[in-house]
């Protein structure tokens, strides 16, 4: 489940930078442990993301202290079913994957593993997770992580050798779990969820885009229909790469207009998303595979520096806020009820 997709992302999937520096490598396959194999099925480290973003949700959603508890019950119940969104992925992809050079190494069309064992292990995780979270968190992040299983196994997957909007549906996939992590505290898809999960959706576009340029040669091997893949120039991959970075500053700059975050936020946001936006510029002018590796390693820099950014500066009170309310209110200062709360005594003239 990844902005985090092939990402990664989610979603479109962040990759390795050592692994985008030389995009002509070829993994070739090796022995693994079977602990190896399965965190490669499950694509452990790049669903980190997935769980990184759905933890900022969590902690800008939440007006008091952070509920550690429900955040680990958010988490663990998130990673299962982003396990099981991979798992579905890879077992679907796996003739494809065979025809790449980076992908050939992976468990499954290195036959490493059973199809059904992998198949039997996303059904397992997928309730798993999406039950995890109803138990213990709510119905309508459940919902909500069921449902990107459902897109990305059932819609992404199969479109990425169809059409070049693929992206946008992984995009889609890798914006829901800062909202997973929203609605866990709030019960409710809110401003603030739609803020971030936007955020999510627009990133991923050139963060993919610039790998996608990078592997465009191998994603043509494997028959994926990604636009650098049809644009030969890439004249249209470095506009869509321009127009989908430039809506990331006032994205950023909207979180502290929202009283998400406060003016440090802002600020980092404002001068991460002109970085970000001149290097999409450069790759818009000179479209190489060396532009294209430096848009790609700003989208990987951009994303944790802009999140960390909006969590340590997290409401008016900054620092404090993580464990103080918004407004610096603690839990135990603040009224819990409206009789409780002072009354305002009437003005006289």
């Amino acid at each position: 489940m990844s902005a985090s997709a092939e990402n990664t992302s989610a979603a479109n999937e962040p990759v390795d930078p050592a692994v985008a520096a030389d995009p002509r490598g070829a993994p070739t396959p090796r022995a693994k442990s079977v602990l190896g194999v399965w965190a490669e099925l499950t694509k452990v480290r790049l669903n980190a993301l997935v769980l990184v973003t759905t933890a900022v949700g969590f902690a800008l959603a939440e007006l008091g202290p952070i509920d550690w508890a429900q955040l680990g019950w958010t988490c663990a119940g998130t990673a299962l079913a982003a396990a099981s969104a991979s798992l579905f992925n890879q077992l679907f992809e796996r003739r494809r994957d065979a025809l790449m050079l980076r992908t050939r190494g992976r468990p499954l069309p290195a036959k490493q593993v059973h199809p059904a064992a992998v198949f039997t292990a996303a059904l397992l995780t997928g309730y798993a997770g999406a039950a995890l979270i109803a138990l213990m968190v709510g119905l309508l992040p459940a919902a909500l992580a069921a449902i990107n299983i459902l897109l990305y196994a059932l819609l992404y997957t199969p479109l990425k050798p169809r059409t070049t909007f693929n992206t946008l549906i992984g995009a889609v996939c890798g914006a829901i779990p800062p909202v997973i992590g929203w609605t866990a505290v709030t019960g409710s898809i809110d401003p603030g969820a739609w803020l971030l999960g936007g955020l999510l959706f627009v990133w991923q576009i050139p963060h993919f885009l610039a790998l996608a340029w990078l592997y465009r040669e191998d994603y043509a091997r494997g028959g994926h229909a990604m636009l650098p893949v049809r644009d030969h120039g890439g004249e249209i991959t470095a506009q869509v790469v321009v127009l989908t970075t430039l809506p990331l500053i006032p994205l950023g700059l909207s979180a502290t207009r929202l009283g998400l975050a406060g003016h440090w936020s802002a600020a980092v946001c404002a001068i991460a998303g002109i970085g970000f936006c001149w290097l999409s510029f450069v790759f818009f002018r000179q479209r190489d595979d060396r532009s294209a590796r430096r848009v790609f390693l700003a989208s990987i820099t951009y994303l944790p520096v802009v999140l960390a950014a909006m969590t340590l500066d997290r409401g008016p009170s900054s620092l404090e806020s993580l464990f103080r309310g918004r407004g610096g209110v603690t839990v135990e200062e603040a009224p819990t009820t409206a009789a409780e709360a002072p009354r305002q005594e009437p003005r006289t003239p």
